[in-house]
């Protein structure tokens, strides 16, 4: 509803129209309006609603003296003519069509439960007019005063939207539906009262009023609710399924709107698993309707729009990402949406637009090494995803780092393209300026993870990362109350110490400190867990650096590793735990710190006939490092073990039907030495 009331509104009582006043000079019109003459109440109402209306000025005026309340109070009263209430509810529509406090006022107020009661009255004008006042609010209502609705207010919403209801009100209810799906619970609450079956009549209507913003109810109700996605999925209207009537409307015929709310839909049903990427639906019907609106034939707003969708659409299935990828030139498309040689203008449009097309570049190169070469080959694409990671803009940064972080996932990228535009000096000074601060932790998480390939034993951004503190800032990130940045920072540095110089693996060890050590392996997230072991792993590895950090960090990784076998955790920890042993028993003289520790051999022991034939393989493998014949102090080492019984489990063991095991088993037995 524009600011103006409708005709029909404004034709109610035919009051003379009144000229405009300046409500801040006229006291007298505020004085009457708490007049108990109802004529000069009404005149007051009309000469408020004629100077508040596209003045946001004037509404600032009337709401600094105070007459929001009685509004609210005139709205309010059944006793009072219809009229009054009317033109209360118009002024109150108007302040809600003012600036973000004006709203932020209205709602405070409890305006919106107010309205929801009036619509359980009969004034057929009075309900329109409070539904269009109820949709301007829902379009603002998203912070903290989010108003979740009764079933009965939902039911009683949906009633206004049957096919005998006129295209406004019809319109209003399901914009006003949409901006109540702000999770999974006001999801389910409108799966509950109904409103698949009433949408899908709605989507049948012919009115491009009623059916863009029904379109836009459905994606925010299937978005990321696999049981909401599913209903929808299921709701026959006409025999027809609601996905087949979707796909009716991405035909070229239809205006592009409501083709991108259509195929959003369809997105967002097959993203929360109600459609498999290989229906016909999804791959032969979205995919390229999405690929040809990002084509350069039309207007920028729909493309960018085409662009987030299909980046969405494309984001975990390879498949579909290599579908989009050779579809109608997609790339250069995308590539033409961030390059321009026009003007600042153009560059703008670059920083207000680039976040969806990154976002698509990143699903198109999520899971496919060629496709990854085409996009980075693409004109001018890196240089743009590098100017984005310094963008003040939170949002282009966060789609560049995706970008980037999808790209760095091809080995020979990381060795060329990412080498000759040093990638690793803005992430790294974005990540040491964010990582002990508040920002997203989106953002974080997706810096760390594209640190982490960064820092594989391969990238050339290694060892210069290395010099600018990277050590110090992962280690920083460890100590993040988000699980998945200590993930990203523990997973980095285990990146890092493979195949490490052993002053690089010290330098680890000095910037995470025993205690954080202590801190990570009993971390309530089994993949911190997990990593933190994979690094103590790669610490005391290859056999060449193992006697050296064992001297240096010995008690503590022997410490950490008892902390691990001793606790309650899963066959896939305490595997990674005996290979730590296993890679300790390999080195020369650190053999010494699992012999000198009876509490752990008792453990290798008893692993040994473990249920679990993984630990089992996991502990002979450690034993047979530790009796390796030909080494000093072997024969020693051998007939400890046989007093503790060993090579009888050993025997005992042979008949087993693993044959990883059995391999295992017979290595070790051949280490002994007859004695």
């Amino acid at each position: 509803m524009s600011e103006g009331v409708t005709s029909e509104i404004m034709q109610i009582g035919m009051q003379p129209f009144m000229t405009f006043v300046n409500v801040e000079s006229s006291r007298a019109y505020i004085d009457d309006l708490y007049s108990p003459d109802s004529d000069k109440c009404l005149e007051s109402l009309i000469c408020i609603k004629n100077s508040v209306i596209g003045s946001n000025r004037q509404k600032e005026s009337v709401i600094a003296q105070g007459i929001v309340p009685r509004l609210m109070q005139i709205l309010k009263d059944r006793n009072l003519k219809t009229n009054l209430r009317l033109e209360a509810a118009v002024i109150i529509g108007s302040l809600a069509k003012g600036m973000a406090d004006h709203v932020e006022l209205l709602l405070n107020c409890g305006t919106i439960p107010l309205l929801l009661e009036i619509l359980e009255e009969n004034e057929k004008l009075l309900i329109d007019v409070c539904l269009c006042c109820l949709r301007t609010l829902a379009l603002h209502d998203k912070g903290s005063l989010s108003t979740t609705y009764t079933l009965q207010q939902l039911q009683k919403l949906l009633s206004f939207v049957n096919p005998s209801e006129n295209i406004p009100r019809q319109a209003c209810v399901a914009t006003i539906l949409s901006c109540a799906c702000k999770g999974p619970v006001e999801q389910k609450a409108l799966c509950a009262a109904g409103a698949p079956q009433v949408l899908a009549v709605m989507l049948c209507m012919q009115h491009i009023a009623v059916r863009i913003p029904t379109l836009t109810c459905l994606a925010a109700m299937c978005y990321e609710n696999k049981e909401v996605a599913a209903e929808v999925a299921n709701t026959v209207y006409h025999d027809v399924m609601i996905p087949n009537l979707l796909v009716s409307l991405l035909s070229r015929d239809k205006p592009i709107e409501m083709q991108l709310e259509a195929s959003k839909c369809l997105t967002n049903i097959y993203r929360a698993g109600a459609l498999s990427a290989f229906d016909t639906i999804i791959a032969n019907r979205t995919l390229p309707c999405l690929v040809r609106l990002c084509q350069a034939e039309h207007a920028l707003p729909y493309r960018i729009a085409a662009a987030e969708n299909l980046g969405y659409l494309t984001e975990v299935d390879s498949e579909l990402q290599q579908t989009a990828a050779i579809s109608n030139q997609l790339i250069g498309s995308l590539t033409d949406l961030l390059n321009s040689s026009d003007t600042a203008a153009r560059r703008a449009a670059f920083r207000n637009n680039s976040v969806d097309i990154c976002r698509a570049f990143a699903s198109l190169g999520a899971n496919d090494e060629d496709i990854r070469k085409r996009i980075i080959e693409t004109n001018r694409l890196m240089g743009r995803v590098v100017e984005g990671l310094g963008d003040e803009d939170e949002g282009i940064r966060l789609a560049a780092v995706r970008c980037l972080h999808s790209l760095s996932r091809s080995v020979q990228q990381l060795r060329t393209t990412f080498q000759d535009h040093s990638v690793w000096r803005p992430l790294m000074s974005l990540l040491t300026v964010f990582a002990t601060g508040s920002p997203p932790p989106e953002l974080l998480s997706a810096a760390s993870s594209a640190l982490c390939n960064l820092l594989l034993e391969f990238s050339p951004a290694k060892e210069p990362m290395l010099q600018q503190g990277a050590v110090q800032l992962l280690a920083t990130l460890t100590t993040r109350p988000e699980a998945s940045l200590r993930l990203n920072g523990v997973w980095a540095l285990m990146n890092l110490a493979f195949q490490s110089e052993q002053r690089v693996k010290s330098q680890i060890l000095t910037a995470l400190g025993t205690d954080q050590i202590f801190r990570l392996l009993a971390d309530s997230d089994t993949g911190v867990l997990m990593k933190t072991l994979g690094l103590l792993r790669n610490l005391v590895s290859p056999r060449a650096h193992t006697d050296t950090m064992m001297a240096l960090h010995g008690s503590q990784v022997m410490q950490a590793v008892v902390l691990v076998l001793e606790g309650p955790h899963s066959p896939d920890v305490k595997e990674q735990a005996l290979c730590i042993l296993a890679n300790i028993a390999d080195g020369e003289r650190a053999k010494d710190y699992i012999m000198a520790n009876e509490d752990v051999l008792k453990k290798l022991t008893d692993y040994m006939t473990h249920p679990s034939t993984r630990l089992q393989t996991a502990a002979i493998f450690c034993i047979g490092n530790l009796v390796r014949r030909g080494e000093a102090g072997a024969l020693e080492r051998q007939q400890r073990l046989r007093d503790m019984g060993v090579l009888t489990i050993l025997h005992q063991l042979v008949s087993t039907p693993d044959s990883l095991l059995f391999d295992k088993v017979k290595a070790a037995m051949t280490q002994f030495t007859d004695l």
